[in-house]
């Protein structure tokens, strides 16, 4: 296997467990706290993952109340619940064997449940049409795109598969890359001009791989993750062309396409692009899309749903890829029935509707104030930048470091931003992301902060942040 050096030097090696260590040491933390140990902090505020809940942000009610009322069926005829969650229970019980959701679905999914996804998808993409028998149910986002590279990635030894890949990325997927024996070949997003996708610069990393492997898969994020950057439909235009005249497989994760809120943005998926440009295309266009229960206002990580849409695959690997699935467990239930309620939400007249688009709307409120806030305090910071993000639940600020941190940071064998982090945990109680988990540019630093998270836990971290960047600097100047 061809490492990230390999192919491009002026990307570090995304790898190692020294990420890991951070987090596990923020849960020492927390331990020597109940147990009394004094610090200079009461509590760990944890902003180094995509999980809101963990920080505090509440679940819908809607789909709670629906969960409730699947797991405990006498919940269906109490008049504790609105009449619309005892509906919705009764008839997702109904599509299930035994009407329990302690039964087995199809490997795919529940067949209804993959019915409420392609109608979700048809209205999303303004009446493109999507078919269930081309979207299967996994268990998160990121079980769908180990999927896809086990259907897509051969395993007769070299030339390697090579798999088209932006930098910054996130660390699971550079790991799904390794487990399969697959070559990550990387592309820098601009970070100058807001992280944008440049073809040129997939050109350059196509070109470069040659001969080091076999690239067959170009595999965008749009949102971005950790940037949060949105394409434009000419940027996805762009892409698609590319990959048509590369005879390349898409591979599209969308799963931040309900956290788009910069003032200008929007989120347009590929497959309404794709089908936009005309049969030239979207007859030919090999490509998958991912979605997730467990991002956006949902949030709903540790239920474990999502799903992959399958376009333009060939019909011989259809079966291949549903034989693939039904060698999987099912998803589980609970994660499926919230995949249902974010195809098909309440809608007006529903007793639950306004309820629910209240919460919805706060939790949307709350992710826009805090992105502005974050990188309003965050530009102040000496040494710190960030770019404002259009979309997702991060922010990215860069760092630029005196020559002496870098120094430091070698003698004790870890990355710069790893060491700031390691520092932020122990002086501060905030545990954030270095950017050295996601790849960057050689010399480049950055921080990876969730902002979805209660406004006043938000103040305090930022607080905390500000404090400790200021004594940082100062004991490097």
């Amino acid at each position: 296997m061809f490492g990230l050096g390999t192919i491009d030097p002026n990307v570090r090696a995304i790898g190692g467990s020294q990420e890991h260590d951070l987090h596990r040491r923020a849960g020492q933390i927390r331990a020597e706290l109940q147990q009394g140990v004094s610090k200079p902090f009461s509590d760990v505020i944890d902003v180094s993952s995509g999980d809101s809940h963990l920080t505090g942000m509440m679940p819908v009610t809607f789909v709670r109340q629906v969960i409730a009322a699947c797991l405990c069926p006498a919940l269906i005829h109490s008049d504790d619940l609105p009449v619309d969650v005892r509906r919705r229970a009764q008839d997702l019980l109904a599509q299930l064997d035994g009407e329990s959701m302690g039964s087995y679905t199809d490997s795919c999914g529940a067949p209804n449940v993959q019915r409420s996804v392609a109608e979700f998808i048809t209205r999303r993409d303004g009446g493109v049409p999507a078919s269930p028998q081309n979207i299967f149910i996994c268990g998160g986002s990121q079980r769908a795109l180990a999927l896809l590279l086990e259907i897509l990635i051969p395993n007769d030894g070299p030339p390697y598969t090579g798999v088209l890949t932006p930098v910054p990325t996130y660390k699971t997927f550079t790991m799904l890359l390794e487990e399969t024996g697959t070559v990550m070949v990387p592309y820098q997003l601009c970070e100058e001009q807001g992280w944008v996708l440049q073809i040129d610069e997939l050109r350059r990393a196509l070109r470069d791989s040659r001969g080091h492997c076999s690239p067959k898969v170009l595999y965008v994020i749009n949102p971005g993750n950790p940037t949060g950057h949105v394409q434009t439909m000419k940027s996805i235009a762009e892409v698609i062309q590319f990959a048509a005249e590369e005879e390349l497989f898409l591979l599209a994760d969308e799963v931040y396409q309900d956290t788009v809120h910069g003032d200008n943005s929007e989120f347009i998926s590929y497959k309404r692009v794709l089908f936009e440009m005309g049969g030239e295309f979207s007859e030919t266009v090999q490509m998958a899309s991912v979605h997730s229960a467990s991002k956006g206002y949902m949030g709903e990580c540790g239920l474990r749903a999502g799903y992959v849409e399958l376009v333009n695959i060939d019909h011989t690997v259809m079966p291949f890829a549903e034989w693939l699935i039904g060698t999987k467990i099912c998803a589980p239930v609970p994660g499926q029935v919230a995949l249902d309620i974010m195809a098909r939400p309440p809608q007006p007249g529903d007793a639950s509707y306004v309820q629910y688009t209240q919460e919805v709307q706060a939790i949307q409120e709350t992710l826009v104030h805090n992105v502005r806030r974050a990188q309003e305090v965050l530009n102040s910071l000496p040494g710190m930048s960030c770019q404002l993000p259009e979309a997702g639940i991060f922010v990215f600020p860069r760092l630029q470091f005196h020559p002496q941190v870098a120094e430091h940071a070698k003698k004790a064998g870890v990355d710069a931003d790893l060491l700031y982090s390691r520092r932020l945990l122990e002086d501060s109680g905030v545990c954030v992301s270095p950017g050295c988990e996601y790849g960057q540019r050689d010399g480049t630093h950055h921080l990876r902060l969730c902002v979805l998270i209660p406004t006043n836990t938000l103040d305090e971290m930022l607080t905390r942040l500000t404090r400790f960047h200021l004594r940082f600097m100062a004991e490097f100047f």
